[in-house]
């Protein structure tokens, strides 16, 4: 499945490479071709993670390098769905190169000797780790979507309306595209942990044990929280939205990677660093 990767990430970059022209001239079949490239590059990944699957029976999650290979195919799936369902198009000048930027550091990192451990070996660490992996990829949209709303918001107030205000969509759809994504990863978020409790309980015997990845990941869920309590109760809107969302994908990537490489834990045993 190796050639299959190099296609996957070779349909990625040549997609990245085609909406940074979309980005330039706006031309709408440049738009198409990106899009059509990173969704055969998404078909090929899902095949590459598809068959790992079934020939293991385990989610690749196994150490970084297939961490970061399954990111990069949850990226370009979670785009794909609000492409389709926003028409938002720029949002693949974003997409596109994160997508292909995690295929690439995955490219570089060690791939360890095929084995199985008996952890993994479990169906309520197949959902833990698949939600969990959607749910960063949603909120790594959302933070990509806040950085566009803090731009296109400045070239409004300062009238400034040049290269990039003439790209991006209304303030009003970069919101509303924005919260989508948060209430999407969140849902996704709460499943993860969820199931993750209860995976704990089958290997380790319990539910919680002050894991610093547990913690973490519970102060990650408490800070989006918060965010849709005051977008629903306070109204939060706009800006804040925006603020938070890249606040929040920051302390997300502290907990996938900080936590591991500076704090000790069960989750070291499960993904090698």
């Amino acid at each position: 499945m190796e050639i299959v990767i190099i296609i996957t990430i070779l349909l990625y970059v040549l997609s990245t490479a085609v909406y940074f022209a979309y980005l330039l001239f706006q031309k709408n079949y440049l738009h198409q071709t990106g899009f059509y490239l990173l969704a055969a590059g998404f078909l090929c990944h899902s095949a590459a993670i598809g068959y790992v699957f079934f020939k293991s029976g385990i989610v690749p999650v196994n150490n970084l390098h297939e961490t970061f290979a399954t990111a990069g195919w949850a990226i370009a799936g979670v785009f794909i769905i609000f492409k389709y369902k926003y028409n938002l198009k720029i949002l693949g000048v974003y997409a596109a190169p994160l997508a292909a930027v995690v295929m690439l550091i995955a490219s570089r990192l060690p791939v360890e000797p095929e084995h199985v451990k008996s952890v993994f070996n479990n169906i309520w660490l197949v959902f833990h780790a698949i939600m969990l992996l959607i749910g960063e990829a949603s909120f790594a949209i959302a933070c990509g979507v806040g950085i566009m709303y803090l731009v296109q918001e400045h070239a409004i107030k300062t009238k400034n309306h040049g290269f990039f205000f003439k790209r991006l969509p209304s303030l009003e759809l970069l919101d509303t595209v924005g919260y989508a994504s948060i209430v999407a990863g969140f849902t996704m978020l709460t499943i993860g942990l969820i199931t993750g409790l209860v995976y704990a309980k089958t290997v380790w015997g319990r539910f919680w044990g002050w894991d610093p990845k547990e913690v973490w990941s519970v102060i990650t869920w408490l800070l989006y929280a918060a965010l849709l309590h005051e977008r629903l109760a306070v109204g939060w809107r706009g800006r804040r939205t925006a603020i938070m969302a890249i606040v929040g994908f920051v302390v997300l990537l502290f907990t996938f990677f900080g936590v591991n490489i500076l704090l000790q834990g069960h989750h070291t045993e499960l993904i090698k660093f």
